[in-house]
């Protein structure tokens, strides 16, 4: 009981400190650019001490892909199960996430995407696409490292679902190169994930955040990144050759034995 009381005390402490030096990036730095880099180096510094706290174990596979576009425009597209994923992912790099106006509503996720520098997208209302495509494009353009979960929700983790193409024309649009990455949880608490303990890990449907994430405080997680092969050459492709290509490695990678 006291050891789970210290992981919720390190948590709460960790959020603190993001949300203070959040309120400081937005309250004095007034260059758009500027402001949003900032914010990703607060996730990716807080994401590293937040993965200790989560108890995470994390291999990565092939990093050299991903360091090998520092500095330069990306999008990267991967599978997703949980809001774990951008605690995983945000400690290996400095990202900007693609995430849901839902999300952004949300009570608690929405504040920390929000201060974060995310971007939201409205899939309920196509006629905002042609806008989206075009200010991710302009942030990817200003050399941001862009994450694309084009499952358009986090899943159970049995697969991975089929991805919606629409905003895969920021790659072609842009000609930003594509980076495939696979997110795989191997093990909670020692235990192989499966059917009876992955409610406790994955994220999805109508699950309520904070239950969810005070019970997942204080659990061992294993979890695998694989960087796939990169895509260049997007300007030449059309969105669903590109979304076709980058779900076949991702999928490929997922179900591994």
């Amino acid at each position: 009981m006291l050891n789970r009381i210290s992981y919720i005390s390190k948590h709460i402490y960790l959020l603190s400190i993001y949300y203070i030096r959040a309120w400081f990036i937005t309250a004095f730095t007034k260059d758009p650019i500027k402001k949003r880099h900032k914010q990703a180096q607060n996730i990716h510094r807080n994401a590293k001490k937040f993965r200790k706290a989560f108890k995470m174990t994390l291999t990565v596979n092939n990093l050299e892909r991903l360091k090998a576009f520092d500095g330069k425009p990306l999008l990267l597209v991967g599978n997703h199960v949980s809001y774990t994923d951008i605690v995983v992912l945000s400690a290996l790099d400095e990202l900007i996430f693609i995430t849901s106006v839902e999300m952004g509503n949300n009570p608690v996720l929405g504040s920390i995407t929000r201060l974060g520098g995310c971007l939201y997208t409205d899939r309920k209302n196509p006629q905002s696409l042609k806008d989206e495509i075009h200010r991710f494009g302009d942030v990817i353009m200003q050399g941001f490292k862009v994450v694309l979960f084009p499952e358009g929700t986090s899943t159970n983790g049995d697969t991975v679902l089929d991805f919606r193409r629409s905003l895969f024309e920021i790659a072609s649009s842009s000609g930003a190169p594509i980076l495939p990455l696979c997110v795989r949880y191997k093990r909670l608490d020692g235990k192989e994930i499966d059917e009876s303990n992955r409610d406790s890990l994955y994220w999805y449907g109508d699950m309520t955040f904070l239950p969810h994430f005070l019970g997942l405080i204080g659990k061992s997680i294993e979890v695998e990144v694989t960087f796939l092969e990169p895509i260049f050459d997007t300007a030449d492709k059309k969105r669903s050759d590109l979304s076709d290509m980058t779900h076949q490695q991702i999928k490929e990678c997922f179900h591994q034995a």
